[in-house]
């Protein structure tokens, strides 16, 4: 899609208004209802052997499946108990067919957010920080006035601030259809300041409390540095000691350059067909993401991660059920179910806790039952691979049937087939599909 084109796709989306078509954090997916296309609804596929373990042919096939349906390549670790299958499918590099592999480091993008949850919990925990309390008392010179009278450190974290997001300022281009911001701002480095000011300066999403919330990274990055007034400790160093460290993660990490550590795949931006062919950029300042979404991190490391903190090994039981109070809170067109840095996902098989992420060109999820026993955690190398209809809406790819397949086989034995009898509305990453409109 030329940028003439995709301009004129956006100036067709209501005549007093202009589609913004933000990242998030750069995973931005279809809001549709996921069924198995008509050729595939007679077909099932079990997750579980008839043993009770995990069924490693049903998940290697979904698995490929969605490779086979167009994404350069994907890389999965399912748990059950004291059962681990993992697996990759297809290319690390387009150019030279490098295979990607199961332990991959990989941006997790707003995963990021569970992490920093977690350590400002730990200071609830010790007494040092009070969730309810408001924000300027604790930062009075960069939230002064009235929001930092109103806005609480709670509302921070479940995004009912209202603070707006600070990614279509940051990255200006995005509004005019071109991908001239992502090229620019590649070795630019932001300072948490400049980009708490960014979502500051932006029109309130809402007034402080209300419900449904509104997705905003801007609420991460003043949770970082509310960490960092509260412990005297640079936040990224007070998370590693903390947190990385306290799970037992080997491979998860504040990359200390645009470079990501360790074995990894390139990470491929399509943007609907805005960039066209596929653009890397895994080499990239994540100085924008910081607290909201710079960690980088393999799919072992995040779900021993989640099984960690939802067995009340990070934080206590009190802390853990703080975390689970979910409000409402808007992502683009859709909601979701959000508590604090976590959000629940309701399948046939039960519910399910964790988070998605995005940057550019990379996608993440990670998803466990309560008790940490069933787990899921993939990573994807290419983001926004769908194409806009006429109106601007996401229309559904084949990856994206494919994808709702592998979760569903992995979670809970079960195929989108029978998601569809449960009338399951289903979206695989809904934190990362900022589609907001702007007048």
């Amino acid at each position: 899609m030329t940028s003439l084109r995709f301009r004129t796709l956006l100036s067709t989306v209501g005549r007093a208004r202009r589609l913004a078509l933000a990242t998030g954090l750069g995973a931005v997916l279809t809001a549709a209802t996921l069924t198995a296309p008509a050729a595939a609804q007679t077909t099932s596929a079990i997750g579980t052997s008839q043993d009770g373990g995990l069924d490693r042919q049903a998940l290697r096939k979904s698995l490929d499946a969605v490779h086979e349906a167009g994404m350069y390549g994907i890389y999965s670790q399912v748990r059950d108990q004291g059962q681990t299958w993992q697996g990759a499918s297809g290319v690390a590099d387009v150019d030279t067919r490098r295979p990607v592999r199961p332990d991959m480091v990989h941006r997790v993008g707003s995963i990021t957010k569970t992490f920093v949850s977690v350590a400002l919990l730990q200071q609830v925990e010790r007494g040092a920080l009070d969730l309810d309390a408001p924000i300027g008392r604790y930062l009075p010179d960069l939230v002064p006035g009235d929001r930092g009278r109103r806005i609480t450190v709670r509302m921070l974290l479940n995004h009912t601030s209202h603070i707006g997001d600070y990614i279509v300022p940051a990255f200006p281009s995005l509004l005019e259809g071109s991908a001239k911001s992502l090229d620019d701002n590649r070795f630019r480095t932001f300072t948490p300041k400049e980009l708490v000011g960014l979502g500051l300066a932006a029109a309130p999403t809402g007034e402080p409390g209300a419900t449904p919330g509104s997705y905003s990274n801007a609420n991460y990055i003043l949770a970082g540095l509310l960490l960092e007034k509260v412990t005297g400790t640079d936040a990224e160093r007070y998370i590693t000691r903390n947190v990385f460290r306290k799970a037992g993660l080997r491979h998860t990490s504040f990359p200390r350059t645009p470079f990501i550590p360790g074995p990894h795949s390139k990470a491929y931006e399509s943007f609907f067909g805005l960039i066209d062919p596929p653009r890397d950029y895994s080499v990239y300042n994540m100085s924008w993401g910081w607290t909201a979404g710079a960690v980088v991190s393999t799919m072992d490391d995040l779900n021993r991660f989640y099984r960690a903190l939802l067995r009340g090994e990070l934080v206590g039981a009190a802390q853990v059920a703080e975390m689970q109070k979910t409000v409402r809170v808007l992502v683009g067109r859709a909601s979701i179910d959000y508590g604090l840095g976590l959000y629940s996902l309701d399948l046939p098989c039960g519910r399910f806790w964790g988070h998605d992420g995005g940057v550019f060109g990379m996608i993440t999820q990670s998803l466990s039952s309560p008790d940490g026993n069933r787990q899921l955690s993939f990573g994807m190398n290419r983001a926004k691979y769908q194409q806009l209809d006429e109106n601007g809406e996401i229309v559904p790819s084949p990856i994206d049937y494919a994808l709702g397949d592998h979760l569903l086989v992995s979670l809970c034995g079960s195929t989108t087939s029978q998601a569809k009898s449960a009338q399951l509305p289903f979206t695989p990453f809904p934190t990362d599909r900022l589609l907001a409109a702007i007048k």
